[in-house]
């Protein structure tokens, strides 16, 4: 073992934040940082464009070099390529098999694996069905919006935010109603395997197995319903792709099935949640917006690079990859600081000022290349009719007490955003 891999797992075994935190070169734990990244964001935008952190990490800011890292075909997602895995794996008593989950979904896999699962779930996320889900999700939105001005009070996040795009993939996939709810605690602890395994204490890893092994179990027994009683949904689908033969194993269908009730619903959470508090923090673009409903897509997108739901992604190396800032060299994970790539100067004019009629938007709120975000025609419409509607039917609406934000790494969104309201 190298001396970075041995100094992983000293740190990891000792519990010891601090040595993670000069490997990002910030403190991630940070309550300021959680609530306020972007004055971090700017600081190592101003710095080296790419900082080797002590365990071996490399830390990369800037948008073109996030960009790099996104395409290039030897960029890998899979973190069993990374040299830290070993070492992380080995502090956490874990085997190479378990150290992410028992079995991996497709998001952390590469080509050819990759290509395969993504290209049987896709044809369920392409703009054509996503626009025909339309209406399903405004009339989502209509009744728990109309339920708030009711109340003339909302939680943002507990009565909008969370329950619409819970509803929506749920119902794609065919799971009941009266399950939905049941499904809140196990997401909320799965969401935290997008954290790095560097920053996970044992007993948290063991929580995310723990759950993903609930969630497993409940689609099992769905999917046996389902291979006696079919239906038109997405599980369905699924299915019949497995019974057909190679496509699908059921331990791939069942990881699948998680993945897309997790990722299906979290970062269009944080993204709705995000979106309302800043138009409150920029009141003039509220109501520009109200002014201008036809904004809501720009809207929308300007919230996703001005405040994105995905603070960092990870890529590791298979080769020496240079990027304009350098070379990752083989072997070594790359931290791709998403946040602070869309508040890149170099790629952004203005970007510290939050503009909802921005013109040429090209952030990477949801990646690039093949890992691109599968959901991300689905999380749009969502926060377009979400936000939109909300502007709409709202007269007036103001904070209610301080947001709190959720303490978690990777993922950038809101615990609670308490509002009061009054009809248009």
């Amino acid at each position: 073992m190298d001396e970075p891999a041995q100094t992983a797992t000293a740190d990891i075994e000792a519990g010891n934040a601090d040595q993670a935190v000069q490997a990002m070169g910030f403190n991630p734990f940070d309550p300021a940082f959680r609530e306020d990244p972007y004055p971090t964001y700017t600081a190592l935008l101003q710095g080296e464009p790419v900082r080797e952190g002590i365990l071996g990490l490399f830390v990369l800011p800037r948008y073109a070099d996030c960009v790099a890292m996104l395409r290039d075909p030897r960029s890998s997602n899979d973190q069993r390529n990374s040299e830290m895995f070993d070492a992380v794996a080995a502090a956490q008593s874990l085997d190479a098999d378990t150290a992410l989950m028992e079995s991996q979904p497709f998001l952390f896999m590469d080509p050819p694996d990759h290509t395969r699962l993504r290209g049987l779930v896709s044809k369920a996320f392409t703009p054509r069905v996503i626009d025909a889900l339309r209406p399903r999700i405004q009339a989502i939105v209509d009744d728990l919006v109309g339920a708030a001005l009711a109340r003339g009070s909302m939680d943002v996040i507990e009565d909008l935010a969370y329950p619409l795009p819970v509803r929506v993939i749920s119902e794609m996939l065919g799971v009941p109603p009266e399950d939905h709810e049941r499904f809140k605690a196990w997401s909320r602890v799965l969401a935290k395997s997008l954290d790095f395994e560097i920053v996970v204490p044992p007993e948290v890893l063991q929580q995310r197995l723990d759950a993903g092994e609930a969630f497993r179990a409940y689609f099992a027994e769905l999917i046996a319903e389902r291979r006696t009683a079919p239906r038109d949904d997405l599980l369905s689908a699924l299915i019949a792709a497995e019974e057909a033969g190679d496509t699908l194993s059921e331990a791939e269908l069942l990881t699948t099935c998680v993945l897309l009730l997790v990722a299906g619903h979290e970062t269009t959470v944080n993204l709705i949640g995000n979106g309302v508090l800043q138009l409150l923090r920029h009141p003039a673009e509220l109501q520009r917006l109200r002014d201008d409903p036809s904004l809501i897509r720009s809207a929308v997108e300007e919230v996703l690079r001005y405040d994105p739901p995905v603070r960092f992604t990870a890529r590791i190396a298979l080769d020496d990859i240079p990027i304009p800032g350098g070379v990752v060299p083989k072997g070594k994970q790359a931290i791709l600081l998403l946040g602070a790539a869309n508040r890149d100067p170099a790629q952004f004019a203005d970007p510290g000022r939050f503009d909802i009629g921005r013109q040429d938007n090209r952030h990477i709120a949801f990646g690039m290349g093949i890992h691109f975000c599968l959901g991300a025609p689905l999380a749009r419409v969502e926060g377009q009719i979400a936000i939109g509607t909300l502007v709409a039917r709202v007269r007036e609406i103001a904070l209610a007490g301080a947001p709190v934000y959720r303490e978690q790494i990777t993922l950038r969104g809101l615990e609670r955003l308490p509002v009061t309201l009054s009809g248009s």
